[in-house]
């Protein structure tokens, strides 16, 4: 079975397989979340000022409960996380590598299940989602 590497921002998810553990990345798939790039006011159609001050203020303080973004990003990292089960079940992979956004490997880490965490040999927290492969590869160990 080969390893694979998540590189995984809010927005965007890349899978890699290695087939030895010094191979070079080649990509697997992908998943796009493009809910994610909108604004809070744009993922809501029919606002009420609920938790606006009367005079427009602002939101309530930091006990409100999570925004928009934060709740569609942990319904993005629960498709991964199922993809992932998925892959691993049919035997694709034994190893897995996240290299993610640091907030969003938080997020991350909270839709893991036990079985994944066992899998998941190295994170690293980096934004990498966009840089080439060999940028990639560059921040994992030299034998996967």
């Amino acid at each position: 079975m080969s390893v694979w590497v998540l590189v995984a921002d809010a927005s965007r998810a890349r899978f890699f397989s290695a087939d030895k553990p010094a191979s070079p990345l080649t990509e697997v798939t992908e998943l796009i979340d493009p809910v994610a790039r909108l604004h809070d006011a744009e993922l809501t159609t029919d606002t009420d000022n609920r938790g606006r001050s009367p005079k427009g203020m602002g939101s309530h303080g930091p006990g409100d409960a999570p925004s928009l973004k934060t709740e569609q990003a942990g319904h993005f990292a629960q498709q991964i996380c199922d993809l992932l089960g998925r892959a691993h079940r049919d035997g694709k992979f034994s190893k897995l590598y996240v290299v993610a956004a640091p907030a969003f490997l938080g997020i991350l880490r909270k839709c893991r299940t036990l079985s994944h965490d066992k899998l998941v040999v190295g994170e690293v927290a980096k934004n990498l989602g966009t840089h080439s492969l060999a940028e990639i590869r560059a921040h994992l160990p030299q034998y996967l």
